[in-house]
């Protein structure tokens, strides 16, 4: 892995002074609540729209997505298929609710609508699950920088974690969301350099069209699954209803997305930030997708390591199982050569046989990286070491400091650094407020505003420190990207369901949505667990939507007497639903 230049490091560290001083800078004239936690209410659509997304796309995107593709090709975009139909029921439904109620956070709503308990619930839910993605956001980058710098993943967190708080504590709503609107126009700009060079880093004789050619003849050009099969974690139905009910809850009722939005001067500049991020996102995550192919491609005509993760590579080859794996190596190259004839005859030839031989040869390839993760994990427990063999996150990094020129190298880092302090200022702004406005103001005395403001920058301050920590603690799962969403999956159906139960369904009472909230997070940990240890076959997206369906059921079932005939209904036809999605999961899983 080489060294960053001087260049390099201009930028990086150009970019990370700028942000914390921006961000500083914005603190003047937010010495009152409305200032500090709702930015004054002067965002436009497009530094809405922009902030929205920021918050959304981590560093984790631009890290994960890239080495989702390179593994598993367009897919994954099919997640996002929801989010336009997520967008306008907000649009229609939420954003009118909290603007009329003038709420701070999402979470005031329930009060007004069942009673203190069900808000605080709701609220810890949800200072639960976002204080986990926060820590994750920060271990993210963290992970580039132990890999460019050599440092220790302990100190890395603490300093990215640092200089987060910095600006998020100083400035507030209105420095996080103006801050998110540049940060955005450096992601953009890092990501079409890096396309551009990928492109143009292919033989002369390979243009774009042969490159998407040779990607779809290794099946990974295959965006659209529309089977209804559990086994397959992203298709068109879990995007749809999964992804439907996951950006429901994500844009409607998290803090950190809503705090976004809440700051806008009107109803129609909320609406149509949202709209535009419904708009944008999905081509935006298309072309990170693409990115993470064309680095796929490239390394069709380039030898790729055997694993990734250099730390990991040099744990094994300093273990009793160095020479197997330097055997492994070996064989690696020889398939890298055959493969090289394969594709050779596939672009000079237009015989379509030639794709099965240009499959094979990756499936041999990807097997023979199975093995080398294997002897990974022996090597790390031989030595007692902690090491992660999973090099998926590591794939577009890789790729960056070892193909990319002097300079921009400095530029794609700083995209990414630049994903990660905007997301986890989001994550830190709204869990300050929260915590402020639906445990310490609704339990405390009355307050000046200066005193509110004062104590939200300490809670801003707390919560920081916490994701620190968790960022500290934090191991790789198979895949960033997805562990955030797996943490999210978690708790967002149940707490969508809350809502939806707040909006539509008048007659139910909250002592029925509390105890109801209570048995649901319960049954959907377990439904997790169950998963997790392969007892049941139910991906994570789905969560969402058996959340939502269970915690609706349980409230109308325990308030059935009070219920209307048309609740009723409803009732029956959720129970059919989910029994029928129940024997599919059964199904899956073998069980029947």
């Amino acid at each position: 892995m080489e060294k960053l230049s001087l260049i390099d490091w201009s930028v990086l560290a150009i970019t990370l002074i700028a942000i914390v001083s921006y961000g500083t800078y914005q603190t003047r004239g937010s010495k009152n609540v409305k200032d500090y936690l709702r930015g004054g209410n002067n965002s436009k659509w497009w530094t809405i729209g922009l902030s929205v997304m920021a918050t959304q796309a981590s560093a984790i995107t631009f890290l994960s997505t890239p080495g989702q593709a390179f593994n598993d090709g367009m897919g994954f975009v099919q997640f996002y298929f929801g989010l336009p139909i997520a967008m306008i029921v907000i649009c229609m439904v939420f954003i009118p609710l909290y603007h009329r109620l003038k709420v701070y956070t999402a979470y005031e709503f329930l009060e007004d609508r069942f009673d203190l308990k069900t808000r605080t619930l709701a609220a810890i839910l949800f200072l639960i699950q976002r204080g986990l993605a926060a820590g994750i956001t920060i271990f993210a980058p963290a992970i580039i920088l132990s890999v460019v710098l050599g440092w220790d993943l302990l100190t890395l967190n603490i300093v990215i974690g640092v200089l987060v708080i910095i600006y998020t504590v100083s400035g507030g709503t209105r420095a996080v969301n103006v801050t998110q609107k540049h940060q955005m126009v450096v992601i953009f700009i890092g990501m079409l350099v890096a396309f551009f060079l990928i492109v143009d880093k292919l033989p002369e004789d390979i243009t774009f069209t042969k490159a998407l050619e040779i990607a779809g003849a290794s099946g990974k050009m295959e965006v659209l699954d529309f089977s209804f099969n559990l086994d397959n974690r992203y298709t068109v139905w879990s995007g749809l209803i999964g992804g439907t009910f996951l950006a429901l809850s994500y844009f409607g009722t998290d803090q950190s997305q809503v705090q976004r939005y809440l700051s806008g001067k009107s109803v129609k500049e909320m609406q149509l930030g949202l709209v535009f991020n419904g708009l944008l996102k999905i081509p935006m995550q298309f072309f990170i997708l693409l990115v993470g192919v064309m680095v796929f491609v490239f390394y069709q005509f380039n030898e790729a390591p055997a694993n990734f993760n250099p730390t990991a590579t040099e744990v094994v080859l300093n273990s009793e199982y160095a020479q197997d794996y330097k055997m492994l190596q070996n064989e690696q190259a020889q398939i890298f050569r055959d493969k090289q004839k394969i594709i050779e005859a596939y672009t000079e030839s237009d015989d379509s046989n030639i794709s099965k031989y240009i499959s094979a040869a990756n499936a041999a390839h990807e097997e023979l990286r199975q093995d080398a993760r294997d002897l990974i994990d022996k090597a790390g427990e031989a030595q007692n070491i902690k090491v992660e063999s999973n090099d998926k996150d590591y794939v577009f990094i890789h790729f960056i400091l070892n193909n990319l020129p002097r300079g921009l190298i400095g530029l794609l880092l700083a995209v990414i650094l630049s994903a990660a302090m905007s997301s986890t200022a989001s994550e830190l702004n709204a869990l300050g407020s929260t915590t402020t406005i639906d445990l310490y103001k609704r339990n405390a005395s009355e307050k000046t505003e200066e005193q509110m403001v004062s104590i939200s920058r300490w809670f801003t301050f707390l919560w920081g420190i916490i994701a620190i920590c968790v960022a500290c603690v934090a191991n790789l799962a198979e895949n960033l990207i997805q562990l955030v969403n797996i943490i999210g999956s978690i708790f967002y159906g149940n707490v969508l369901g809350i809502f939806l139960l707040a909006f539509f369904f008048k007659f139910v009472k909250s002592n029925a949505v509390f105890v109801g909230a209570l048995i649901t997070q319960v049954i959907v940990i377990a439904l997790f667990l169950l998963d997790e240890y392969e007892y049941i076959n139910l991906p994570f997206l789905w969560l969402n939507f058996v959340g939502c369906i269970i915690i609706i059921i349980m409230a109308l079932s325990i308030d059935f007497r009070r219920i209307s005939k048309t609740d009723k209904s409803i009732l029956g036809l959720l129970v059919l639903i989910l029994l029928y999605f129940s024997y599919l999961i059964l199904r899956n899983s073998n069980l029947i």
